[in-house]
């Protein structure tokens, strides 16, 4: 029946490569809006929808971010699917009721997260995953209705309500991306935990956090089904 088509909600300050990663990851037709600068969809006439990362915080008094949630909260009424990345994550809890907060600190790099191998997100994923980690928020109280399918010692990694999927960690990022990111909390983090995760972003850990690109096929797969049967029920 055709390419999907998602509107993709870019989030990141550095928008270039941000978008890249996840035209490199997602294979259907994206048509992104840079929300900092302004940018948002003008109907609900796609198939679903992806927030990526930010520096952000959801709860920071924002026109962009005010503009993102009623964008948002509106699509998710009107059935259309969504993935959270990160903020994108923290975001989706927000609009739907959960609570997000500051951390105190980072997690930050390849880091050790736990799933229940129940949710179709993270379907043919090892329950004990690899992934790269970047945040200071985080979110501490799920969405009512919403069930949790990820966690570690930082606290929620996953959750899914109805259509709504949503990861705090980067499945999208490359190695460039990481070294690139973390190289960027300088003057945030001490020089020391830097260069530790610095020597941590190698192909040994990329390649073993790969496994959770998986995600993006699962989450295209379920947009497909629920396309093909508004399709079926429309005709």
């Amino acid at each position: 029946m055709g390419q999907l088509r998602l509107a993709l909600l870019n989030a990141a300050h550095k928008a270039v490569d941000t978008r890249q990663n996840f035209h490199r990851e997602l294979d259907a037709e994206l048509t992104v809006f840079h929300c900092p600068s302004g940018e948002f969809p003008e109907s609900f006439r796609y198939d679903g929808f992806v927030i990526t990362g930010s520096s952000a915080s959801v709860y920071w008094d924002r026109e962009w971010i005010g503009r993102l949630k009623t964008w948002v909260g509106d699509a998710i009424q009107a059935g259309l699917p969504a993935l959270g990345v990160c903020y994108g994550h923290q975001l989706l809890a927000d609009v739907m009721g959960g609570r997000v907060e500051g951390m105190g600190d980072y997690e930050i790099g390849y880091r050790t997260v736990e799933h229940d191998g129940e949710s179709r997100l993270l379907d043919g994923i090892d329950e004990t995953m690899t992934v790269f980690t970047t945040h200071s928020d985080h979110v501490t109280e799920k969405p009512p209705g919403a069930t949790v399918f990820a966690t570690n010692e930082y606290g929620i990694h996953g959750f899914r309500k109805d259509r709504v999927f949503a990861v705090q960690f980067h499945p999208e990022y490359d190695m460039a991306t990481a070294r690139s990111v973390t190289n960027g909390k300088t003057g945030q983090l001490p020089a020391q935990r830097i260069d530790s995760v610095l020597e941590g972003i190698h192909p040994e850990n990329y390649e073993a956090a790969c496994e959770t690109k998986q995600l993006f096929d699962n989450f295209l797969a379920y947009v497909e089904e629920v396309r093909d049967t508004r399709l079926r029920t429309d005709s």
